[in-house]
């Protein structure tokens, strides 16, 4: 079998599908306390072009929504971000078609919440993008992608199971 046809068969070439434009897409800006948002107005500007990544992919302006309500806030807890919960909404309500962040391991503070937002994702159909990609939860590769970006694991992962596995397999150590 051709690498082209392995490619054409084994996952899609394009991610973007007429279901996932027909609903929002949601750009989530963040950055943990007010004098990053002050020192660092290069990230937050290239948070806020997103918007223009989501447009580029097919999504028409109007349907653009840009979720900042976290911008200055410590992310130490999911209570606390209502940008966070927000995005969670959108999502599970099937409300959004793409979730897009700067770097998609950091749209939640802990491993927990972000595998969490990954599997809500995968459930509900929604493609997670950054400047670099866009990305099916539903697909293993992407999952496999994204659920390593979170590292690194043992400091992250909230499960102990999972920090005594990193230490002990030698499949992890260096």
């Amino acid at each position: 079998m051709s690498l082209g046809k392995y490619r054409m068969e084994g996952q899609p070439q394009q991610k973007v599908r007429p279901e996932h434009l027909d609903r929002a897409a949601a750009v989530y800006v963040r950055q943990s306390t007010r004098q990053q948002v002050l020192e660092h107005t290069e990230s937050t500007r290239l948070q806020y072009a997103l918007a223009e990544r989501a447009v580029a992919l097919g999504w028409a302006r109007s349907q653009v929504v840009v979720i900042d309500d976290d911008l200055g806030v410590s992310a130490a807890t999911a209570d606390s971000r209502k940008g966070f919960a927000r995005l969670v909404t959108e999502v599970t309500m099937g409300r959004a078609g793409v979730v897009l962040g700067i770097e998609m391991s950091r749209l939640a503070r802990s491993g927990r919440d972000w595998h969490q937002l990954l599997e809500l994702c995968s459930l509900s159909g929604v493609l997670l993008a950054d400047p670099d990609g866009v990305y099916d939860p539903g697909f293993h590769n992407d999952r496999l992608l994204l659920g390593l970006s979170r590292g690194p694991w043992p400091n992250s992962y909230p499960d102990i199971g999972i920090r005594v596995l990193m230490r002990t397999s030698p499949l992890c150590r260096p």
